[in-house]
C-alpha cells in the first residue's frame, strides 16, 4: 500500500471514529441512568423492543440517526436523534416501516424535527408500499413552538392525514401504545388499523386529568380516564390489551403474520461479492476533499464481481468522462450508474451523455444510482455559447421526470447545480445517502469566501472605509467556517438532509437494502417533458 493511500485510510478511519462518537449521543441520551429509569415503568429501551419485534437474526437499518443535534431551539440546544427512531425492518419477511417515539428525549416531545423525520419515514412507507409500526410513547407537541409544529401542512396533523391516506392505499397502520398519548397525540392509537395497548402503561386521551378538572370539575386517575382496559373493553378505540411490552410485541407480529409476501418488481440474478472488496474505498477516496477520484474504482468496489458494463466510456475523453455511466448488478439487482468522476465539473458532453442515460434506464425502467462528487456545472463564456445552461437543464428535467427508482450517494462535493442534476434531496431520491467524505452546499466555502469579499468590498468602498488585508482575511476565514461547517456531513444530518451518514464498508449493504425496498412497487412507463436539443 502506498504512503497516500495509507493516509487516506487513517484519514476516515478517524473521521469514521467521530461518527460514531456522535452516533452513540444519539442512542443513549441520558447513558445508563434513563435506561433504569425507563426499567422502573418497567419498559424497555426502544430500540430494543424493535430488535424483539423484526425478524430473529434480521437487521434493522435505521435511518436519519444524526437528526436534531444543534437545532437551538427555544431552551432546547439539541433533540438527540430527533427524538424519535425510525427505520427499515422485516417482519415475516416483508419490509415494514418502524416508527418509535424515544422517551429518554425530553418525553417523546415532538420539536420541528422530530416531525420531519416522522414525515420522512411515512412518505418512503407510502412511496414504496409499506406497512407501518408505530410504538408510540409521547409527550406530544413542543408548546412553545406551537406556531411550527401545529397548524401547517407538515406539522403534526399531517402525521395522521398520512396514516389515512396509506390505511386506504392497503397499507398496514399498526400502532403499539407502550406510554402516554395525549390530545392530538392520541389519534396515533385512534387512526391506527389496529392497536395494541399495555395495561398500566398505555394511555391515549383528548384530554388529560389536569384537563379534565378544569374543564368540567371530574376528578379522574389516567388509568380510567384512558388506559388501555378503558379503550379495549369500553370506548372499542383500541383493539388489543397486553400486560407487558413483550406480549405487545408478538401481538403486533401476530397481526402481520398473514401479510401477503412483497415481491421485487424486477429480475433478481445471483449474488456475487465484488472482486475489489468494499473496504478498498478507505484507501481509494481522497482525504483532501475537492481532490479528484477514479469513480470507476470505487463502482467496482460494490458491484456484484466487480464488474461494470460502462456506457460511451471514449466519449469526449476530458470532459464526457467526468460522469460515467452503465449498469452493475448490486447483490443480483440491476442498477444503472450515473457517477461523478475526476474533479466532477460538469461539461457539457458530460450532461448530454447523463440525460441520454437516464433516458435509456428509464425506458428499460431499470432504477439508478446517482454517485455524487461534483462541485458543479462548467461556467463561462465557452460553455454558455456551447450550451450548458440548456443541457444541465436537460439533465434536471430528465432526474425529475425519471419514473424509476432513483438513489443518491454523496462521496464529495455536492456544491450548486450539480446537487439538483445529479438527484439531491429536492429531486425527491427514495433514499439520499452520504459519507463522511459529503460536502453539501450552494458552493464551497472558498468560493463562497471570495463572492461575499467582493460584495462586502463594494459596500465598504462605497460608504468611504475600505477595507484593510486584515479585515479581508478575517472575513473571508469566517465564511470559509461557515459555509463549510454548513456543508458537513453532521450538520445536513441533523437537518435530515440525508437518510443516513454512511461507513465507507456499509456503502454496499445499505444500498441494496435501498434497491430491493424500492423496488416493491411496480414501475410505470416513461414520461418526460420538452427537452432541449
Amino acid at each position: 500500500m502506498s504512503d497516500a493511500r495509507a493516509q487516506n485510510r487513517a484519514f476516515w478511519e478517524n473521521e469514521e471514529l467521530k461518527l460514531d462518537e456522535r452516533v452513540y449521543h444519539a442512542m443513549w441520551p441520558g447513558g445508563e441512568a434513563a435506561v433504569q429509569r425507563l426499567a422502573k415503568q418497567g419498559k424497555q429501551p426502544v430500540r430494543q423492543l424493535i430488535q424483539k419485534l423484526i425478524d430473529p437474526g434480521t437487521e434493522f437499518y435505521e435511518l436519519s440517526r444524526l437528526a436534531g443535534f444543534g437545532m437551538h431551539y427555544p431552551g432546547v440546544e439539541d433533540v438527540p436523534c430527533g427524538g424519535i427512531v425510525t427505520g427499515l425492518g422485516k417482519i415475516y419477511g416483508n419490509w415494514t416501516m418502524i416508527i418509535a417515539n424515544d422517551s429518554r428525549v425530553k418525553a417523546g416531545t415532538y420539536f420541528p424535527i422530530t416531525l420531519k423525520k416522522h414525515m420522512r419515514a411515512q412518505a418512503i412507507a407510502e412511496r414504496c408500499g409499506l406497512n407501518c409500526v408505530y410504538i408510540a410513547d409521547s409527550g406530544g407537541a413542543f408548546l412553545p413552538m406551537q406556531a411550527d409544529v401545529f397548524p401547517d401542512d407538515g406539522h403534526f396533523g399531517s402525521m395522521f392525514y398520512n396514516m389515512a391516506r396509506m390505511s386506504a392505499k392497503g397499507l398496514k397502520q399498526i400502532t403499539l401504545s407502550t406510554g402516554g398519548n395525549t390530545a392530538g397525540g392520541a389519534y396515533i392509537v385512534f387512526m391506527a388499523c389496529q392497536a395494541v395497548m399495555i395495561e398500566r402503561m398505555a394511555y391515549s386521551f383528548l384530554g388529560g386529568p389536569p384537563l379534565v378538572k378544569a374543564a368540567t370539575g371530574e376528578v379522574i386517575s389516567a388509568e380510567d380516564l384512558g388506559g388501555a382496559r378503558v379503550h379495549t373493553q369500553i370506548s372499542g378505540g383500541a383493539d388489543h390489551f397486553c400486560r407487558s411490552q413483550d406480549e405487545a410485541v408478538e401481538k403486533v407480529r401476530e397481526i402481520l403474520s398473514l401479510e401477503r409476501p412483497q415481491e421485487l418488481q424486477t429480475h433478481r440474478y445471483a449474488e456475487s461479492p465484488p472482486q475489489i472488496p468494499v473496504e478498498t474505498l478507505y484507501e481509494e477516496l481522497p482525504a483532501k476533499i475537492h481532490q479528484g477520484i477514479h469513480v470507476r474504482n470505487v463502482i467496482r468496489a460494490i458491484a456484484d464481481d466487480s464488474h461494470f458494463i460502462e456506457y460511451k466510456k471514449n466519449y469526449a475523453p476530458g470532459r464526457g468522462d467526468n460522469i460515467v455511466t452503465g449498469k452493475i448488478r448490486l447483490k443480483g439487482i440491476p442498477v444503472g450508474i450515473i457517477a461523478s468522476n475526476g474533479l466532477g465539473i460538469i461539461f457539457v458532453e458530460a450532461a448530454r451523455k447523463a440525460t441520454e442515460w437516464i433516458v435509456r434506464c428509464c425506458q428499460e425502467k431499470t432504477p439508478l444510482l446517482f454517485i455524487q462528487s461534483s462541485p458543479g456545472y462548467m461556467v463561462g463564456s465557452e460553455s454558455e455559447h456551447m450550451g450548458i445552461g440548456k443541457y444541465g437543464a436537460d439533465m434536471v428535467r430528465a432526474v425529475s421526470c425519471a419514473q424509476v427508482p432513483r438513489i443518491q450517494l454523496v462521496i464529495g462535493p455536492d456544491n450548486g447545480a450539480a446537487n439538483y442534476g445529479m438527484c439531491g434531496r429536492a429531486y425527491r431520491p427514495h433514499f439520499l445517502f452520504s459519507t463522511m467524505r459529503a460536502r453539501t452546499s450552494v458552493m464551497s466555502g472558498r468560493s463562497a469566501a471570495e463572492v461575499l469579499l467582493s460584495i462586502e468590498e463594494r459596500k465598504r468602498e462605497a460608504k468611504g472605509n475600505p477595507m484593510s488585508e486584515g479585515e479581508k482575511q478575517a472575513f473571508r476565514q469566517q465564511m470559509i467556517e461557515k459555509y463549510d461547517g454548513e456543508a458537513h456531513p453532521f450538520f445536513c444530518g441533523a437537518r435530515l438532509l440525508n437518510d443516513r451518514v454512511l461507513k465507507f464498508r456499509e456503502i454496499r449493504d445499505w444500498l441494496a437494502m435501498a434497491f430491493e425496498v424500492s423496488l416493491l412497487k411496480p414501475i410505470e412507463g416513461p414520461a418526460f417533458g420538452n427537452l432541449r436539443f
